[in-house]
């Protein structure tokens, strides 16, 4: 985790250059980028998560009734750590299209001829004033892509958030 704690140190898509730049620009290069940006993040939190779940009363039940690790595991460990994984990563796509459209915007994305939202914006700049359309439509479209994946990963959080579904049906939450 220490390895993990230096690397969210840096600010994603700084991360994310740097790998470009390693790797050199391309498509599959600003993926592998974005994704290696995101590791750390999902690494502390299945790290807590599983801490936190290490310590639930199930837990102990399961190995006072002679479970064995790997059963723990499966069973009663994962699929309390799945839900804040899923909700994480749902939000995490809105970023990584940032981060993605980012290194495009500075030309180390997709090389043309294939379309990226990131590069049409960086085109589209040197048209603002006659024809603003050009940039401002793929920006619009990256912002409505990212405010969608957001809405989905609240909605999944809202569905697998057991609170929320007792408050809602007005009943008391113990």
């Amino acid at each position: 985790m220490g390895f993990m704690d230096v690397l969210i140190a840096f600010p994603g898509i700084l991360l994310a250059l740097a790998v470009v730049a390693i790797l050199g620009p391309g498509l599959y290069n600003v993926m592998i980028a974005v994704g290696i940006s995101g590791i750390p993040r999902f690494a502390r939190l299945v790290r807590g998560s599983t801490l936190s779940v290490r310590e639930k009363e199930y837990i102990e039940a399961g190995r006072a009734l002679g479970a064995n690790d790997p059963r723990i595991l499966i069973y009663h460990v994962v699929p309390n750590v799945i839900g804040p994984i899923i909700v994480f990563a749902t939000l995490r796509v809105g970023v990584s299209i940032l981060q993605a459209a980012g290194v495009s915007f500075l030309g180390l994305g997709a090389q043309p001829p294939l379309p990226d939202w990131g590069g049409m914006v960086s085109q589209g700049r040197e048209y603002l004033r006659g024809s603003w359309w050009v940039g401002v439509f793929p920006g619009i479209a990256i912002m409505m892509t990212v405010f969608g994946f957001n809405l989905i990963g609240d909605g999944i959080r809202d569905a697998l958030d057991s609170r929320v579904r007792i408050a809602g049906k007005g009943q008391d939450p113990k």
